[in-house]
């Protein structure tokens, strides 16, 4: 089992996130903009600053900043979980993409 991980509030992370299979998802400008679509939901959701994003094929990567109170947990999952569910109804896909 993984050890517990103790976030500190005000403190910049480094998150590396990657597509199953490696599949280059974001090459597809349908998918692109879909994400960017949720990431701004995700800005105006919750409050954070962001840092060096940067998007692969089949990644995404930058440094983020929670603001106090708010749980770097709570908002990568919101914006994964969000991203996937949109992306598989406008594809009539199903499973899991991160």
């Amino acid at each position: 089992m993984r050890p517990l991980r103790l976030l500190k509030q005000g403190v910049w992370y480094e998150i590396h996130t990657r597509i199953n299979n490696r599949e280059p998802l974001f090459r597809k400008p349908r998918a692109l903009g879909l994400f960017a679509k949720v990431f701004h939901e995700t800005k105006g959701r919750f409050v954070f600053e962001i840092r060096g994003l940067r998007l692969g094929d089949d990644r995404l990567t930058f440094y983020i900043k929670p603001a106090e109170g708010m749980e770097l947990p709570a908002i990568m999952k919101w914006l994964k979980q969000v991203f996937a569910q949109r992306y598989n109804r406008a594809q009539a896909r199903e499973g899991h993409i991160w």
